[in-house]
Formats: C-alpha cells, sequence, structure tokens
C-alpha cells in the first residue's frame, strides 16, 4: 500500500482529506536530473522527536516512511547529538563541530557566530541549490549586530500552507513546499534540502491522539512508559498526543520520498532522517540522560550505499553529518570557509558491507552543554560534560547545580505539559518522579544504559566501577582538551559572557515548585 492511500486511511477528518488533495494534485513544472557524480542531498529532521519510531520496535507510533528509509538504507542504534536542546544541537549538524567549539552558537541563545560557516552555505558556494521547509535554524544575529539574517539553511520554501490536523500543529504545507523547490531546480545542478519538520515540538492538542488519529490507551504498552514518568491515564494521553504529531511528521516524508521516486530522483539522493533532540517530556528534553541525547537516524542513498538493509551499531554523532555532506559532493573542507570539523565522515559505514559494529574507532559520543537559561541558576539547568562508551554513560556536573537556595525552584520557560503538570501537581503526595525530574544531581553520574537506559540508577559510588569511572574521565577530558573547550582550561567564564537574546531574559519563568498550583489537562 503506497504511502498516500495508507494516510488517506489513517486521516479521516475532511481537512486531512484536503492535505491530501491540495498536496496530490500540485504538479510540478520543471524537474531534471542532478549530475551523476554528485549526490543531492535531503536532510530530514524532526523538531524533539525521541527512539519513539515503529523501525526501533515502538508499538503506538507508526512511522512507515523512517521505516522505509531504513529498509531501503541503513538504520543506527547508537546515535547521539552531543546536546539535548534544539538550538545548539542544529548548530552542530549545521558545522560539524561540538557545542565547546562554538560560542554563543553553542548555547540556546539563538544567536549563531558569525565566524561559523555552515555546510548548507558551503554547498551553496560550490555549485548546489538550497532551500529549507519547515524549521531551519532561525537566527537572530541581526538583533544584536544591525545586519540581515544568514540564509543558514538556505533559502526558505514556506509559501504553501494548509489546514492541519489539529490547531497546534504548524500549517505549512512541507511536501508540497519541496514539491515546490524540485519545480525550481536547475539542468545538472545538484540541491541540497533541509526538511525541518516543527512536530512533536509542543505545544499538543490534549487527547488529539485518541479523537483525531484514533488511538487507544491501551495501545502502549507499560514497557514503554519510561520509569520516571507514572503510568496513568494523563501520561498516556501525553504519549498518543506525542505520537500523532511524530506520525504526521513522517507522513510529509512519505510524500517527499513519493516525489523523488515519481521524478527519478530517489536513487541519486542521500536521505537522512533524525531528530534535534529527546522528546519534550519532563526529564528528557534538556537532560544530559539517555532518553535526551539517544535519537533515531536512518539513512538511504540508492546509488551510494553498499548492502542496503543494514543495522549499524557504531556510536555516531550529529558532528558527523556536516563532513559527510562535503565529502559526497566532492569538497575539500580545507578549501572552504568552515571551520575545522570535528566530526567525521559517515561514508566509511556507507559504503562498508558489514553490519553491525563496523569501524572500531566509532566506540564513543562526546556530550556536552551549558545552561539553557541565562537570568537565574536553578537545578539540573547547568553545564554538563559527557562521554558514553562500551554501553555506560558518565557525566560531570558542573559546580552551578548545587546553589542550596535554588533547590525548590522549576524551569517553566518551556512548554508546559500534562505529564510534567501531573508531576508538579502529585509532588506533595507522590515526590518520586518530582525528585527524578526536578531533584538536585549529584556532581559525577554514571550509568548502564544497556540494562538502564532510563537512567535510574547511579553507580558513580559502587566500588565495581571505580576504574571504568576513571578510565572515562580521563578519556573524556583528553578529547575535550583536544578540542579546545574552555571547561578544560579554567576558562569556563567564557560561555556566560556571549551575547544572549533577550527573547531569552526578559520574563522570569522560575518558581517555587512547593507553592506552584498547575492545572491537570
Amino acid at each position: 500500500m503506497s504511502t498516500t492511500k495508507r494516510y488517506n486511511i489513517f486521516f479521516k477528518s475532511n481537512f486531512i482529506h484536503y492535505l491530501i488533495l491540495t498536496v496530490l494534485t500540485f504538479s510540478c513544472s520543471r524537474i531534471n536530473k542532478p549530475l551523476e557524480n554528485r549526490p543531492n542531498i535531503l536532510f530530514c529532521v524532526a523538531d524533539d522527536a525521541g527512539m519513539f519510531m515503529s523501525a526501533y520496535g515502538s508499538k503506538f507510533v507508526n512511522t512507515p516512511a523512517f521505516d522505509k528509509v531504513a529498509q531501503n538504507g541503513l538504520l543506527f542504534m547508537n546515535a547521539y547529538t552531543p546536546t539535548p536542546k534544539s538550538g545548539p544541537s542544529r548548530s552542530i549538524i549545521l558545522t560539524g563541530r561540538n557545542t565547546w567549539q562554538l560560542e554563543e552558537g553553542g548555547g540556546q541563545s539563538i544567536f549563531f557566530p558569525e565566524k561559523f560557516t555552515t555546510y548548507v552555505e558551503t554547498l551553496n558556494k560550490h555549485g548546489y541549490n538550497v532551500g529549507f521547509t519547515g524549521r531551519g535554524w532561525e537566527s537572530d544575529e541581526n538583533e544584536l549586530r544591525n545586519e540581515s539574517s544568514r540564509l543558514l539553511t538556505g533559502r526558505s520554501y514556506n509559501k504553501y500552507k494548509m489546514i492541519p490536523p489539529t490547531k497546534m500543529i504548524s500549517s505549512d504545507n512541507y511536501a508540497k513546499n519541496f514539491e515546490y523547490f524540485l519545480s525550481q531546480q536547475e539542468d545538472g545542478k545538484p540541491w541540497a534540502f533541509w526538511y525541518g519538520s516543527k512536530e512533536p515540538q509542543r505545544g499538543y492538542t490534549f487527547r488529539s491522539g485518541v479523537e483525531i488519529g484514533g488511538k487507544k490507551l491501551s495501545d502502549i504498552p507499560s514497557e514503554e512508559i519510561y520509569k520516571f514518568w507514572p503510568d496513568n491515564d494523563t501520561v498516556r494521553h501525553d504519549l498518543l498526543d506525542y505520537a500523532l504529531e511524530v506520525e504526521y511528521s513522517d507522513y510529509h516524508l512519505g510524500l517527499m520520498l513519493e516525489s523523488l521516486e515519481k521524478n527519478n530522483q530517489l536513487d541519486n539522493t542521500i536521505v537522512i532522517v533524525t531528530s534535534d533532540n529527546g522528546m519534550p517530556f519532563p526529564r528528557v528534553q534538556g537532560m544530559g540522560y539517555e532518553r535526551s541525547t539517544h535519537l533515531p537516524l536512518a539513512v538511504m542513498w540508492g546509488k551510494g550505499i553498499t548492502n542496503p538493509g543494514r543495522v549499524i551499531n557504531d556510536y555516531v554523532s550529529f558532528a558527523d553529518f556536516a563532513p559527510t555532506f562535503l565529502e559526497v559532493a566532492g569538497i575539500d573542507p580545507s578549501k572552504t570557509d568552515m571551520k575545522k570539523m570535528t566530526g567525521k565522515s559517515l561514508t566509511d559505514l556507507l559504503y562498508s558491507t558489514k553490519e553491525g559494529f563496523v569501524n572500531e574507532k566509532r566506540n564513543f559520543v562526546l556530550l556536552g552543554k551549558e545552561r539553557n537559561n541565562f537570568h537565574k541558576v536553578i537545578p539540573n539547568d547547568h553545564p554538563v560534560r559527557g562521554i558514553i562508551m562500551d554501553g555506560y554513560l558518565y557525566l560531570h556536573n558542573y559546580s552551578e547545580s548545587f546553589d542550596e537556595s535554588n533547590i525548590n525552584a522549576v524551569d517553566l520557560s518551556g512548554d508546559m505539559s500534562p505529564t510534567q503538570s501531573w508531576i508538579l501537581k502529585a509532588k506533595n503526595e507522590n515526590d518520586k518522579y518530582w525528585k527524578m525530574t526536578f531533584g538536585k544531581n549529584t556532581r559525577y553520574e554514571l550509568y548502564d544504559i544497556k540494562n538502564d537506559p532510563d537512567c535510574i540508577n547511579n553507580l558513580i559510588s559502587l566500588p565495581l566501577y571505580k576504574n571504568r569511572v576513571a578510565e572515562m574521565s580521563s578519556f573524556m577530558n583528553e578529547k575535550l582538551i583536544e578540542q579546545n573547550d574552555p571547561r578544560m582550561f579554567g576558562n569556563e567564564e567564557v560561555f556566560e559572557r556571549l551575547p544572549f537574546s533577550s527573547l531569552y531574559i526578559q520574563n522570569p519563568f522560575f518558581l517555587d515548585s512547593n507553592v506552584i498550583e498547575m492545572s491537570i489537562f
């Protein structure tokens, strides 16, 4: 069954039928084949989608387009963003550098340093047509520098709108905008397109998963509810609402794949599908844990991937995307304006015939973030450095999180959710979930993420793991020194002196959780 027919069945409401008709009746006026030796690039990044994809075994989220990419390409089991927030994660994707190498571009500041050139800008200078739909990077650097915002992800293609399935879903007609982009391409010229789905970022329409998606609370197996959330109707509805938006993002991806196939461009297009950070739920987004940084990744490229259908266990970082794109485009990074990239091209995995662990050197990923908020320090919003290696996660939480005066503060700068609301409301009756979500961290943490992916049991003080902690800490610091992380040289104050947008500092968002009253959705 085609993607279009499948979603005709799934989306039964009148406005969804309208969406399908508007997309399918749009015709391209001019679509041409690119040069054979320079592939097109379709990079698809959902906003805040976690590992709940049917390709990874999820029972309540159905993602046939993502699954198609994985089945006809590669499915990555250990792909990580080095940072759990969207702005800095996208900065890493665009530059091939880690957050601690990106100045204000590595924080949730919505400023992108002028000195860093993106892979999209580089491709454009070397003969690629570039564009994006949905959410790109959204630089506001002109606020301080009095200059026009750069096209960090290319020219905007957000002309076409449609009636979304809920009022909280974007009206951007992603698939039709992509069709329009294709229609504007020149003969023999490759292109690179960024599909930035705004879903499943909050907010959601409560109960939309049931009332519009036709799902049931019983669709979610108990084992798919993370241990730091309660298993109740509020959380289950929240997860089903999330699932509807993930499937909607995947629906547009399916239409894009159909467009490429219809116009004989699919085989010569490298398609990468992922997310920018973990799902917008308590103890996930913005944290340093496994559920925060471990993200879905599937790659398809008919003419470039050897032995498709493989499952890859190597550890890969979002810093690896930019060097991959430049290599497949035949561009020497040393002859561009881009700063030296930390990431390593993924072509060794694409061109290999092996599955499982392919490259023994891809055996770790570095993690790190600075504070997400800039006018007051609160628990769990603190600088972190970490490393994932051999199935373990080691974290070093820096001292800002240990200010006792802020122990009861709760960050409400993000979108409030039914799950978070329930945890706050139930604090006095059952504080187990509150402690896991808002409680103070220890300075060092170690987790066996193979057996404890929810990172509940901190192993840091157990003698059995003393040598492992020492080895991981030493190796992490060695790599951070190589990458000139200011924190490794006692220059951490540089992160506090960087310019930040007034959008992030004009209002206080932090409240005392002992007295806060939040409604249950």
